[in-house]
């Protein structure tokens, strides 16, 4: 006597489990948003920064911290409020408060988006000239 298994199941099964993970991946892409930031130029009194965030990333101001690359302490700080989270890219300037830069003069440059309690999201740190 020969027995003939069914694959209606099986391929069902599969079927759905296919269509489930298709679901939850095109669900989940908007929210794997990248949060980034970079800074593209400084000044003498300010840091231009690109940055991206998600909403849910709970970012609230971009701080920023410069001073020479070897020192304990920043020579100025600054701090930008009022960004716009929706993962696209977007930018804005940091206006630094401390002592001034000089022309020629290298610094170590540290940005980071920060959330309500201070907490770091994402940062960059490198070394730069004026």
């Amino acid at each position: 006597m020969a027995t003939i298994q069914s694959f209606r199941r099986p391929a069902l099964f599969l079927t759905l489990f296919a269509a489930t993970g298709a679901a939850v991946i095109t669900t989940a892409a908007p929210a794997l948003a990248d949060n980034s930031i970079n800074a593209t130029a400084l000044g003498q009194a300010n840091i231009a920064v690109d940055y991206s965030c998600d909403a849910a990333a709970g970012v609230t101001a971009v701080k920023a911290m410069v001073g020479a690359p070897d020192a304990e302490r920043p020579s100025a700080t600054g701090v930008q409020g009022g960004l716009t989270c929706d993962g696209n890219r977007h930018n804005t300037v940091v206006l630094l408060n401390g002592a001034q830069l000089s022309p020629g003069q290298q610094v170590q440059v540290r940005i980071a988006l920060v959330d309500s309690a201070d907490n770091v999201i994402t940062g960059q740190a490198k070394v730069a000239s004026l």
